[in-house]
């Protein structure tokens, strides 16, 4: 008894592949992947600077009311 022929995984797809059902999620949703990728280089470069001593990334948390 053989198997049938399975499908490639999508990673072993070729280069160029249009995937129509993540292309409408982008349209509905937004491109999540893209955003996290952002925030991601962000957050680094934030890290960085710290770590190296520069307080750009710094900010003071907003004071109280009626903290005086």
């Amino acid at each position: 008894m053989t198997s049938p022929p399975s499908s490639p995984p999508p990673s072993a797809s070729p280069a160029g592949d249009h995937l129509p059902v993540y292309d409408g999620l982008v349209r509905e949703r937004g491109d999540v992947v893209a955003e996290a990728r952002e925030v991601s280089e962000r957050t680094h470069h934030q890290v960085r600077q710290a770590l190296a001593g520069h307080p750009g990334g710094r900010r003071e948390p907003p004071a109280r009311p009626g903290s005086r």
